[in-house]
């Protein structure tokens, strides 16, 4: 499931759309198949700590992107998926993310729950306008706060979509291990599409047993559901860089992630 060298060093081309908040004009980073489209497509949204990688603080532009972020959409892309990268945080003045346990102290302007939905319908309506993309097929994916996002965008009232559905929104959603509190609180939520969600046994920032009984809760309520525990992994196991890879069941858990993500985008996104 890996990546070849050349397939890496592919830069990715930088765009720009509006945010369905209307007012913010958002980055993004697209990763496009070689072939003719029109393809499938999924929209990717960053964690708390955001698009670029600490080792090139100040720089806020493709070639900054995390090994991570760029592991995924050349992922993507070289499956025949057009794939954005939304840097939600870049244009509203926090480039560089936010600290771990922050959470409580980050200014509502980058609210996984009420602003960055936006961000994800927004890039949304962008991939829909462009020829290369087939505009019923378009997945979701978060990590962390993305992946909060995705939990936010795809629940029974989310911001930047009135009467969700598959065919009005989004078709297939992948949450990596996000905090699901919000969600967990809300005693009618269930996603509007299909969803994998996937947690980390050994997370020092969010719980993955307030997920497995979400999980378990969402179910109750007939939702489409794929639910995977890794035992011993760690918060951003899918990290591709030696410190989270040099853990086995980091390693392990990446391995299955790659393979499920795969499979789980290719039934819901592809004909």
């Amino acid at each position: 499931m890996g990546l070849t060298a050349a397939a890496m060093a592919a830069t990715p081309d930088t765009v720009t759309f509006m945010s369905a908040d209307g007012n913010t004009r958002l980055t993004g980073y697209v990763f496009a198949p070689a072939s003719a489209g029109p393809h499938p497509a999924v929209v990717m949204l960053h964690g708390r700590a955001g698009s670029y990688s600490t080792l090139k603080r100040g720089q806020h532009n493709a070639e900054a992107l995390t090994q991570r972020h760029r592991m995924w959409g050349d992922f993507w892309a070289t499956r025949g998926y057009v794939a954005i990268h939304v840097d939600s945080f870049g244009p509203r003045g926090f480039g560089e993310g936010f600290a771990k346990h922050s959470y409580t102290s980050r200014p509502p302007g980058v609210s996984e729950q009420t602003v960055r939905p936006l961000d994800a319908y927004g890039a949304l309506a962008y991939l829909r306008s462009r020829s290369d993309v087939a505009a019923d097929r378009i997945g979701v994916q978060g990590w962390s706060n993305g992946g909060m996002t995705v939990l936010a965008t795809l629940g029974p009232r989310p911001p930047g979509l009135q009467d969700p559905t598959p065919a009005s929104g989004f078709r297939a959603a992948i949450a990596q291990y996000p905090s699901c509190s919000a969600p967990s609180a809300q005693a009618d939520y269930a996603p509007y599409a299909p969803l994998l969600l996937m947690v980390a046994e050994n997370d020092d920032e969010v719980s993955p047993a307030v997920c497995r009984t979400f999980a378990e809760k969402i179910r109750g309520r007939g939702a489409s559901l794929e639910f995977v525990w890794y035992d011993g992994a760690h918060h951003s196991y899918d990290d591709p860089g030696k410190t989270k890879q040099s853990h086995e069941p980091n390693q392990l858990a990446m391995q299955d992630t790659l393979q499920r993500a795969a499979a789980f985008f290719a039934l819901h996104l592809k004909p």
